[in-house]
């Protein structure tokens, strides 16, 4: 049995978890869903938690990843910004690239 079957990358400023797998799929299900709460929705998540991430990835870059319109008759909505995309696929890459690199690693600790 292995040890330890992948590792998660999480990007912290000072204090603040900036980033990571959690905020990586919120942005995706953001985009797909046009909404903080449909995104919310689809992740199980509440509302409250799914903002809460939101206001917290934007305060820790230095523009917003994500901008959302105000609700009323026509509805709310959301959109990711172009940093959000870039963040976000900068992100899936080091994901991607540090994957390779663990998986190699971790084959030969877990013979031991």
């Amino acid at each position: 049995m292995p040890l330890v079957s992948h590792i998660r990358i999480r990007l912290f400023l000072d204090d603040d978890n900036a980033f990571g797998p959690g905020k990586a799929d919120l942005l995706e299900h953001i985009r797909r869903e046009g909404s903080i709460s449909a995104a919310a929705r689809a992740m199980g998540m509440s509302y409250r938690k799914a903002w809460l991430l939101v206001e917290t990835m934007n305060r820790c870059f230095q523009a917003p990843l994500v901008v959302a319109a105000k609700g009323g008759n026509g509805g709310g909505g959301a959109e990711l910004t172009q940093q959000a995309e870039a963040v976000l696929a900068a992100y899936r890459d080091m994901q991607r690239q540090v994957d390779v690199i663990v998986a190699r690693h971790l084959r030969r600790i877990n013979r031991m």
